[in-house]
């Protein structure tokens, strides 16, 4: 893979959320693990997947710390850069920027994680409705918001549906776009494209592929410890270690911002126009094959 074949940044996102240009001071080692997805798509889960494969089904693992969301701008890059320079194993980070956001680099490997857009609405209500003023304080009231404050949402989960799917992803930013740029590169050597919906239907099979492609060899002792400390029971109970900030920003705590995991909560709200409106938009911007894989982890 050369140089000329990698995807370029063009362009900076700078918001309640976002500094991009974190990525421009990062210095990328040969075995960096980037973990990305458009947000609630299953990203801490996968961060538990990595952990436990890169430290053989530990129990005490802090992996949100050790894992950070990069262009998060809180707390700022100043910050940020030399904590993620100071360590010593093998890092695994997170972004929720779109490919021509990002600095893209030959020496780290990509995972995108896939989830439909209407249970990243429901998941996403849930992470809004209960963030506390802490959160809204640290994110519109921090040094360097470039944009509007982010505002509390409507009482209506249908509203917030509405609201984000005719805002182009208000009041966060666009899931078309971020999903087409990375499924745009998915065929590049270092990128691996997984699905929300396929780590419920086989979770052991699922990462099986995905230790494969990270190269990490599976220590087969410890295959049932990394199973146990990968399911939804066990990290809804021991959530402050994978959860930002110990979940401080939510009301309720860690356990809030690991919720349900259960998807087609959306069925039984939506109306059969709603959900048409959702499937031709998601056609319409995706072209039918990514609009199938994004809905179902289907890529055939």
């Amino acid at each position: 893979m050369s140089a000329q074949d990698l995807p370029k940044k063009i362009r900076e996102l700078q918001n309640h959320h976002f500094d991009s240009t974190i990525w421009n001071d990062f210095d990328f080692r040969d075995d960096d693990i980037i973990i990305a997805t458009y947000a609630k798509s299953g990203t801490t889960w996968v961060q538990q997947i990595v952990a436990q494969l890169l430290f053989d089904g530990a129990s005490d693992l802090e992996t949100a710390e050790m894992s950070p969301w990069m262009d998060l701008r809180v707390p700022p890059k100043e910050v940020k850069l030399p904590f993620v320079a100071a360590q010593t194993h093998r890092r695994f980070l997170k972004t929720h920027l779109p490919v021509d956001a990002l600095v893209f680099s030959e020496k780290a490997k990509y995972v995108y994680i896939g989830r439909d857009g209407r249970d990243v609405v429901w998941s996403m209500y849930n992470h809004h409705a209960n963030a506390n003023d802490a959160w809204y304080d640290a994110l519109n009231n921090t040094p360097g918001r470039v944009g509007p404050p982010i505002e509390a949402p409507p009482d209506s989960i249908t509203q917030y549906f509405h609201d984000w799917l005719d805002g182009n992803g208000h009041p966060w930013w666009p899931l078309w776009e971020n999903t087409r740029t990375w499924w745009d590169v998915k065929d590049l050597p270092n990128v691996y494209l997984l699905h929300f919906e396929n780590l419920k239907r086989d979770m052991p099979g699922t990462i099986r592929g995905l230790a494969k492609f990270l190269e990490i060899p599976i220590n087969e002792d410890k295959w049932d410890d990394i199973l146990l400390h990968c399911s939804f029971d066990y990290m809804k109970a021991n959530a402050t270690k994978s959860v930002p900030l110990g979940g401080a920003f939510w009301d309720g705590g860690a356990e809030t911002f690991i919720h349900k995991g259960v998807n087609g909560r959306w069925r039984d709200v939506l109306g059969s126009d709603e959900v048409a409106a959702y499937e031709n938009r998601s056609r319409q911007e995706l072209g039918d094959e990514c609009a199938r894989w994004l809905a179902s982890g289907d890529k055939n």
